[in-house]
């Protein structure tokens, strides 16, 4: 089995980007993208689910945060995609309905190969300075990244932060399920003998 970790740089004229991930780890992170409400949530991800997880962004902030978030989206899902390889002896599926006192919120994921991105999340309005449509951006990223399909979904809902943190909370222990080893496998988990 490999070490299952990964280390991604990305620049460009609006963002630089690096993202460390290690996917058997105890949830240890060091989060700096300069948006302090997007740090939290991914300080979420790396707690819920136990996964070791550094992202420095810095990005053309002064235009608006959507690039920094969209990138960071798509560079974590990179890392993903080459700490878990072939994607041999993985689960490949994973899901999870997390609450958050009012709020409910599931994820499911499926390690396909293939990205698409389903989500029903705050939109409208934002999370104390976070513009709550970034929400989306961050999980469309991340599954083009990580070649993957992503359903996330608010179930039931009041306080948008309870919402978005529910959100979050459920999406790392779905990644944590979802790249678990499955000890009986050997060899990809699909028919066609292939996750590419």
């Amino acid at each position: 089995m490999s070490r299952r970790e990964a280390t991604i740089r990305r620049e460009t004229s609006e963002t630089d980007v690096s993202v460390g991930l290690k996917l058997d780890g105890t949830g240890a992170s060091t989060i700096e993208t300069g948006i302090g409400f997007f740090d939290h949530m991914l300080i979420q991800v790396a707690v819920h689910g136990l996964l070791d997880l550094n992202v420095r962004a810095i990005g053309d902030r002064h235009v608006d945060n959507h690039h920094t978030v969209e990138d960071v989206g798509l560079i974590l899902g990179e890392a993903l995609c080459c700490a878990t390889g072939e994607r041999t002896c993985i689960r490949r599926y994973g899901s999870s309905i997390v609450p958050m006192d009012e709020s409910l919120a599931l994820v499911a994921i499926d390690l396909s190969g293939r990205s698409g991105c389903w989500i029903e999340a705050p939109s409208a309005d934002k999370i104390g300075s976070f513009d709550a449509e970034l929400i989306e951006e961050f999980f469309v990223g991340f599954s083009r990244g990580g070649r993957l399909t992503l359903h996330a979904r608010i179930l039931r809902g009041g306080n948008r932060h309870h919402m978005a943190e529910a959100l979050f909370k459920a999406f790392g222990r779905a990644l944590d399920d979802a790249t678990a080893i499955d000890r009986r496998r050997d060899g990809v988990p699909s028919s066609k003998g292939s996750l590419s």
